[in-house]
């Protein structure tokens, strides 16, 4: 078993700057060294932001090859999405990526058809057998097709060793308590608007959608939950508000990664625009805009640090 610390904490997640519908290299190097040089414990390619359901073979292997230079040569902790549809896909890019020491990938359920548990049991397990020392973050995002049970995933991680987290909606403090009481040595990553009140109730850390929006604002919130609890549950606050008020509106019309690419347009940390690829849809400029200047006023707090 791999000796490699498991997960915690806030991690960026790395987008994919698009120009002509075509992946910009240069903007993508350029916006994974901002990344790596800023607070976040460590960065992941591939998760809902990152287009992983938009990608081609090719492109993946690309981008997971600089994601990794760029991070060994930062000392900057990172992990690699291998998502897929197919099942199979998923393990021929995990003998892919062994070479590159991450720490960590991160695997979704194959959905286009539901699994049951036995299938999702043997999902777990045939990737268990590819991954030699990687560890493995199961990602159960709200859209998926199957969403797992605490009860369910406890199954699943004692088919699997490496299993030794999983990035899920998280819920409410029953839903916690029974975290709390079924799992000891197991990382539970949520939403990054919601850490202020799952971090205290057994939350480890975020993929951070705040992240998006200013990956040191972000560790800013993380941090201050253990000095100034009141303080930091009211910029969560203001920043559920802002989203229920400003973005959640265009989710009629934005898919998830458009909403999570207008975030990081809004931030203005790194060469991101809200462009996506083909053949989804993105923000507009003039929406971009108006929405910068809201946040601004209304989340000060994420632009200062």
């Amino acid at each position: 078993m791999t000796n490699l610390e498991r997960p915690n904490g806030v991690w960026g997640t790395i987008l994919l700057p698009i120009k002509n519908n075509e992946i910009d290299w240069l903007a993508f190097e350029e916006q994974v060294n901002i990344l790596c040089d800023s607070d976040v414990y460590g960065v992941y390619t591939n998760g809902t932001a990152a287009e992983c359901h938009n990608q081609t073979e090719n492109e993946f292997d690309k981008l997971s090859e600089i994601v990794s230079t760029i991070a060994v040569k930062k000392n900057k902790k990172f992990q690699l999405g291998i998502s897929h549809t197919n099942a199979r896909i998923s393990r021929e890019r995990a003998k892919r990526i062994k070479h590159l020491k991450p720490n960590g990938c991160q695997i979704t359920l194959p959905d286009w058809w539901p699994p049951t548990l036995e299938e999702s049991k043997n999902f777990i397990m045939g990737m268990q057998e590819v991954v030699d020392d990687m560890y493995m973050i199961l990602y159960n995002p709200p859209h998926a097709k199957v969403l797992l049970s605490l009860d369910e995933i406890l199954f699943l991680t004692k088919e699997a060793p490496n299993l030794v987290g999983i990035k899920c909606a998280g819920g409410d403090e029953s839903w916690y308590q029974k975290r709390r009481e079924l799992f000891h040595d197991f990382s539970v990553f949520v939403p990054g608007h919601t850490v202020v009140f799952g971090k205290p109730l057994g939350a480890n850390g975020s993929y951070s959608n705040v992240a998006c929006l200013s990956p040191n604002g972000a560790v800013m919130i993380w941090n201050l939950i253990d000095i100034d609890i009141e303080k930091a549950k009211n910029i969560e606050n203001k920043i559920n508000n802002f989203m229920k008020i400003h973005i959640l509106p265009l989710a009629s019309r934005l898919s998830n990664t458009g909403l999570d690419k207008l975030l990081a347009s809004v931030g203005g940390w790194g060469p991101i625009s809200e462009e996506v690829l083909w053949p989804y849809e993105g923000a507009t400029f003039k929406e971009v805009q108006k929405i910068k200047t809201i946040a601004k006023q209304e989340l000060p707090e994420l632009f200062d640090v």
